[in-house]
């Protein structure tokens, strides 16, 4: 018997701009369940936050924008973000009824039958007229290589796996990545670790002063001109520079946030430059980013030869039924409730077209 189900939109992926997409659904006339239905593979609400370290608080969190319709109001600063935003973004499944499924995998994206897109999932298959695509960077951490790191007798680690500072305690710790995360494990984990070290590829550029509207448009524009050319997005913060706060200043002051270049090989005990330096260390810490978790659509050759895939507004240029929403430039929480609304109204206008809507 065919278990193939029909809807007329999937949304992969329940954090911020999935769930933006989907209320945009709702708010719209769509039925969770009969007309759509979002699949996500966390085990809870949340997103990628409900994966993040207990040390980063909501008052250190930046510029974390409410969802649209339902503000996220007295949160306590000094509880964890991964609690905090976990328990909102539930809140806001059930204010709005939108009956995320949940832990689904989806394996892959492949052509279907008239025009239609087949989901394949561990909860069987799904047959769509649209997609809307917001997986995130979470699943693929970035994890550069260098000569010798398979000889490292310490420990190597990724964002993706810290718990918190504690664990470092009397240790010699290496960060390598020149982003916010990198400066945050550096200032968490100075006062626990023997020593801290911090090398990255390019020298960090630090911002000074308020990050306004015209700022964070242009920095918006330079990431969506890369995912127009179908190169691989980078993240708003690698055109933005890296904020100065007081905690910030305290680190370049207290040299914790002193910038090494990056190390040339891995040793078995530490790390070496081609001048002949060397550093023992104990941890190195990859503080390196993520790429997009793009694998299910591989079916679709979407990818370009650029590297990534070819997106105008949130629409892939190879195929107006496939959405990406939470890539690129709108990978900032307010650019995936703005993508989500604006997927959804080109969405609308396909579906209404009622010709079989098939790749280019």
């Amino acid at each position: 018997m065919d278990s193939t189900r029909e809807v007329e939109v999937v949304v992969v992926g329940a954090g911020q701009a999935g769930l933006s997409g989907a209320y945009h659904l709702r708010r719209t006339g769509f039925e969770p369940d009969r007309d759509f239905v979002v699949l996500d593979h966390s085990p809870g609400p949340g997103g990628a936050w409900q994966f993040r370290w207990r040390s980063l608080t909501y008052g250190k969190v930046h510029g974390m924008h409410a969802l649209p319709g339902m503000e996220l109001t007295d949160a306590d600063p000094t509880r964890p973000s991964s609690e905090v935003i976990a328990e909102y973004f539930a809140a806001y499944e059930r204010a709005f009824d939108l009956r995320v499924r949940r832990p689904v995998d989806v394996r892959a994206v492949r052509e279907g039958a008239a025009g239609r897109l087949l989901v394949e999932t561990s909860d069987g298959v799904w047959s769509t007229r649209a997609l809307i695509n917001a997986t995130g960077t979470w699943d693929r951490p970035f994890w550069p290589r260098y000569p010798g790191q398979e000889t490292f007798r310490g420990r190597q680690l990724h964002t993706a796996q810290y718990a918190g500072p504690e664990e470092f305690a009397g240790q010699r710790v290496i960060v390598v990545g020149g982003g916010a995360s990198g400066t945050q494990h550096l200032l968490e984990i100075a006062p626990y670790a023997a020593a801290t070290t911090w090398v990255t590829r390019r020298p960090p550029v630090f911002r000074e002063g308020p990050f306004d509207e015209n700022l964070g448009r242009a920095a918006v524009a330079l990431v969506e001109e890369r995912v127009r050319q179908g190169l691989p997005p980078r993240s708003v913060v690698s055109v933005t520079g890296l904020p100065l706060n007081d905690a910030v200043r305290q680190g370049l002051k207290d040299g914790v946030l002193d910038r090494r270049p990056m190390f040339d090989r891995v040793t078995p005990d530490g790390v070496e430059w081609k001048d002949g330096r060397r550093l023992t260390a104990d941890v190195i810490l990859w503080a390196t980013g993520f790429r997009a978790a793009l694998g299910h659509l591989a079916p679709l050759g979407l990818r370009g030869p650029g590297g990534g895939i070819r997106v105008e507004g949130t629409r892939a240029v190879g195929d107006p039924r496939v959405h990406l929403v939470g890539y690129g430039p709108s990978a900032s929480t307010v650019g995936a409730n703005r993508a989500g609304r604006a997927a959804v109204r080109d969405i609308r206008r396909l579906l209404a077209a009622g010709e079989p809507a098939t790749a280019a």
